[in-house]
């Protein structure tokens, strides 16, 4: 039988009080999400719901919903795009860490600028518009492919921790830059490109901003950007309706926010648990080696 140890009970204890106070967050999230919103104006907001009601879910799921595809086309950016980046990061990564490349010193500090410095909206726009990412789908992915500075040197620095006995040994049998950057440095780069692929699956996930400037066509509209559109239709139908005084049901304003938090979180919270173990160890020795 373990010996108790009072240390370890308040270790425990700490660490049950500190999960559940990040979870109850998300619970009453979910919660007045499923309230109706005539009790969460009397009542605000509750864990146990006094009057439940489905009509925020219904409203973004109604016949004729674009959510549904709006679901489709972030699912299928998030994805292509998360890839795509993950390979332009990764090789321009390896390139960076090669002490073979010329010029690789003022190569990383052209990236860095980019860190410093921004063009503004107005040239980023003009490329946009001169590259062909106008009214498609490429408005959503190109943008947001090419890689991020802080991505790029957190994988360079993990790279560069790699031996390079291993690079010169593979060149010696025969093998080019491509195989020994997939074959070799990809596999051990695992962590760092985890957690770095999480980074720019966010980034497409709750990106909105591009379809706002680039897109016209409601058919590619991503999940975010028709919740931010519903969301503020609500919002305006709510204050009509209090300047009016002739309404006799209640907007679900409140209860819609919830609701679309909880849809737009969920790919998240469930890729999140396979990525962890790699995402601390990505990040702590991405960041101080080097």
């Amino acid at each position: 039988m373990k010996k108790f140890s009072f240390s370890k009970f308040l270790i425990y204890a700490f660490i049950s009080i500190y999960t559940i106070l990040c979870l109850a967050p998300m619970v009453l999230t979910l919660m007045v999400s499923f309230t109706d919103e005539s009790t969460i104006m009397k009542n605000g907001y509750s864990f146990i719901p006094e009057k439940f009601s489905l009509y925020a879910y219904k409203l973004m799921f109604q016949d004729g919903s674009s959510v549904v595809n709006g679901y489709i086309i972030s699912v299928g950016v998030t994805i292509v795009g998360t890839f795509l980046a993950l390979i332009i990061t990764g090789l321009a990564a390896y390139t960076l860490s090669n002490k073979n490349v010329k010029y690789r010193n003022a190569l990383s500090l052209y990236f860095f600028i980019t860190m410093i410095f921004s063009s503004g909206v107005v040239p980023w726009y003009l490329i946009c518009r001169a590259v062909g990412t106008r009214d498609n789908i490429l408005a959503l992915l190109v943008p947001n492919l090419l890689f991020n500075p802080f991505n790029l040197f957190l994988v360079r620095n993990f790279m560069d921790g790699i031996p390079d006995s291993l690079r010169e040994s593979a060149t010696i049998d025969g093998a080019n830059d491509m195989f020994i950057a997939f074959k070799i440095y990809f596999p051990l780069s695992v962590p760092v490109l985890a957690t770095v692929g999480l980074f720019y699956g966010l980034a497409y996930w709750n990106d909105w901003w591009n379809a706002i400037m680039l897109v016209d066509n409601e058919k590619l509209f991503p999940i975010q950007y028709l919740l931010l559109q519903l969301r503020s239709q609500i919002q305006m139908l709510r204050e009509l309706q209090f300047l009016s005084r002739t309404g006799t049901a209640t907007p679900p304003a409140e209860s819609l926010k919830m609701a679309t938090a909880i849809i737009t979180i969920g790919p998240i919270v469930i890729l999140y648990p396979y990525l962890q173990k790699y995402f601390v160890k990505g990040l702590i020795v991405g960041s101080v080696k080097g």
